[in-house]
């Protein structure tokens, strides 16, 4: 009989007893078949093989709310005196092995020895643009932070990093962070799976961080569907200050609409928590789908202005980008820089030293 290799324990509405699922959701499993006609009846845009990027240098500590792009899902967040990374990817490929697999075209916005103490790792899911064990190491040797993450990636983790420090926990489980600031996991539309054989074995989800100085939603990846789950959380936790929102990995619809956003969803989501601001994640920094590289910011901004909502209160972050929030004023991106440096990639593509 088939056995989950990472996780045991009872049946629930979204666990079978051997692999978890979205329930009321559109299946996320794909055929064969499927992934064949994706891949060979496409059109898949021609992204280029290297982006000019920026790198900031963040302080050590933020009294109030700062997020730092650093690229695709991974961000820097500083709020309250606490520094959080969301899905830290800084290796060159999103891939099981460093020879192959979507290769990062624009490098990352913050350089691994800048980076200030890391006091918690928000880890969504295990697919290896979000779980990236070499980061993880790196991480684990120089700051040793908390790893938060859905049950079973905890036993990914643990397998190459026995000494990690772990809090796994289903959707609707909270953690402290210290200094009044907690962390709440929540559903998202999505699946999992490293290899073969392991598929929706381990959970996936997203994050609501409540801070003294406001509340932050990190979507990890996930679908709209009909929009339950997102309602459902601001039901539970009120209006979102920041939400972190892919706007990236969508293209073919017929395959990608029951796991990732498109940017009108994107949007949609924003309304549904009725967030004061969101921030466009999950493009631009691996190629992963079809989509061209620069088709998500553009229709973001055409779903803002249908909807009549000011771009600055969504803008599409670029790797490097900083993005300072003061209660009850509007969002300010700032370049600061005082404190960045910008370079370019070497005509191979070539990331620098990070």
């Amino acid at each position: 009989m088939p056995r989950n290799r990472y996780y045991y324990g009872p049946v629930s509405d979204h666990f079978d007893g051997l692999r978890f699922f979205n329930p009321g959701h559109e299946d996320t499993d794909r055929s064969l078949g499927q992934m064949l006609r994706w891949r060979f009846r496409e059109e898949h845009a021609r992204w280029p093989k290297a982006v000019p990027g920026r790198r900031t240098i963040p302080d050590r500590q933020v009294d109030g709310l700062r997020i730092t792009m650093v690229g695709h899902a991974t961000l820097l967040i500083q709020a309250a005196g606490l520094n959080i990374l969301t899905d830290p990817v800084w290796s060159d490929r999103a891939s099981p092995v460093g020879f192959a697999g979507p290769r990062r075209v624009t490098p990352p916005g913050i350089a691994f020895v800048d980076l200030p103490p890391i006091d918690a790792v928000f880890l969504s899911h295990n697919h290896y643009d979000h779980l990236d064990i070499a980061t993880l190491r790196r991480l684990q040797a120089t700051h040793n932070p908390l790893i938060v993450t859905p049950i079973g990636n905890d036993a990914i983790v643990r397998k190459t990093i026995p000494d990690a420090r772990l809090a796994a926990g289903d959707w609707g489980c909270h953690f402290a962070l210290g200094d009044g600031a907690d962390v709440h996991i929540v559903p998202a539309y999505h699946w999992s799976a490293r290899g073969v054989g392991d598929r929706r074995m381990a959970l996936w989800g997203g994050f609501i961080l409540k801070t003294a100085v406001g509340q932050i939603y990190f979507a990890g990846d996930t679908g709209y569907g009909d929009g339950a789950i997102f309602r459902s959380m601001r039901a539970d936790h009120g209006p979102t200050d920041v939400a972190l929102i892919p706007i990236g990995g969508y293209a073919p619809r017929w395959f990608m609409a029951a796991q990732h956003t498109d940017p009108d969803e994107a949007v949609r989501i924003m309304l549904d928590l009725e967030a004061r601001h969101a921030v466009g994640i999950h493009w631009g920094s691996f190629q992963l789908t079809d989509e061209a590289r620069e088709e998500p910011r553009d229709r973001l901004a055409s779903a803002l202005r249908k909807r009549g909502i000011p771009a600055a209160s969504f803008p599409a972050a670029s790797a490097g980008d900083v993005y300072e929030f003061t209660p009850g004023d509007c969002l300010q991106g700032t370049r600061r820089p005082a404190r960045a440096s910008s370079f370019e990639q070497g005509a191979q593509g070539s990331v620098p030293d990070i």
